[in-house]
């Protein structure tokens, strides 16, 4: 009996334990993590938009520089002094300058007068009329000259009335082919980029403090002055640097109106390379534009920085 017992408790004891018999069952097996890519370096993306930017603008840019700095005879620079002590250049410039300002005044007092308007002086179709001026931005310039040619023009409305009323031959309109007339062809198209950013301003003007002023016994103009204009001092800014830039580079405006004897920079530009082959006078002419311009923009990113807008 006793090896009887013995023998059954053998078996038993070869059992292995739990543990052991658990562990010798395979588990799942675990993937290992997928490798990721290696990420693309930044300076990689930004390859495309340079070599674009270095085809269609630095390089022609840089032709003109270098056009302007290549005379046909003497030094480097013979054709900057010979272009800056010409009459005719001078006479642009002064030209150029006095238009770009000239318009830049009369977009500012004209675009805040019709904002006030819009934004303050309830009447039907304001929103319509606000909405239309952002349209109005898109319009090429020369449809505003070509406007004014059929109203103030030698065959325009104005003079054929005068001419039907007096039975003279001819109408007493004819200041379009004048500086008067590309001024206020300018002032006509670059009054709406005034107004866009003063509309801006006011639709985010406090109206509480307009009617405790109102609610004081000040008067409009007293309003105007001491509340609303301080208010919209960094938007006429903005708007008024933006359009002196683009009053500088005006061409379409000139050439439409058919004034002859306007010539401003890229007037010259245009004749000194179109009409007189003379391409190193209008490459100096385009970097000296070029530089005036970039000059202002600057201003106006500044401005419009401080503007917020």
């Amino acid at each position: 009996m006793a090896e009887l017992a013995g023998n059954l408790r053998e078996p038993a004891a070869a059992t292995p334990p739990a543990r052991t018999v658990r562990a010798a069952v395979p588990g799942p097996r675990r993937t290992p993590p997928a490798r990721r890519p290696r990420a693309v370096p930044a300076w990689v993306w930004t390859l495309p938009p340079v070599a674009v930017l270095a085809l269609v603008f630095l390089y022609p840019l840089a032709l003109v520089v270098q056009q302007s700095l290549t005379p046909e005879s003497g030094g480097a620079f013979d054709s900057y002094a010979s272009v800056f002590a010409s009459h005719g250049f001078r006479e642009a410039l002064g030209t150029t300058v006095w238009l770009a300002v000239g318009a830049t005044v009369g977009c500012l007092v004209l675009g805040f007068a019709l904002a006030l308007v819009i934004a303050f002086v309830p009447f039907p179709g304001s929103k319509a009329v606000a909405k239309f001026i952002d349209v109005f931005l898109s319009f090429p310039s020369f449809l505003v000259t070509l406007a004014l040619l059929f109203i103030y023009g030698t065959v325009g409305m104005a003079n054929g009335a005068w001419t039907d009323l007096t039975g003279a031959a001819e109408g007493p309109f004819r200041f379009l082919a004048t500086p008067w007339g590309v001024l206020l062809a300018e002032i006509t198209w670059f009054t709406p980029f005034v107004m866009r950013p003063l509309l801006a301003a006011f639709s985010q003007l406090d109206t509480a403090q307009l009617e405790v002023a109102s609610s004081l016994g000040a008067k409009p103009a007293r309003i105007v002055r001491r509340v609303i204009l301080p208010e919209a001092l960094p938007a006429l800014a903005a708007g008024g640097s933006l359009v002196l830039v683009m009053c500088l580079n005006e061409f379409g405006i000139v050439l439409f109106t058919g004034a002859k004897d306007v010539t401003t920079l890229p007037m010259l530009i245009y004749g000194k390379a179109i009409l007189e082959s003379d391409y190193s006078a209008a490459c100096v002419v385009a970097v000296v534009n070029i530089a005036i311009s970039v000059g202002l923009f600057g201003l106006y990113r500044v401005v419009g920085k401080r503007a917020g807008a």
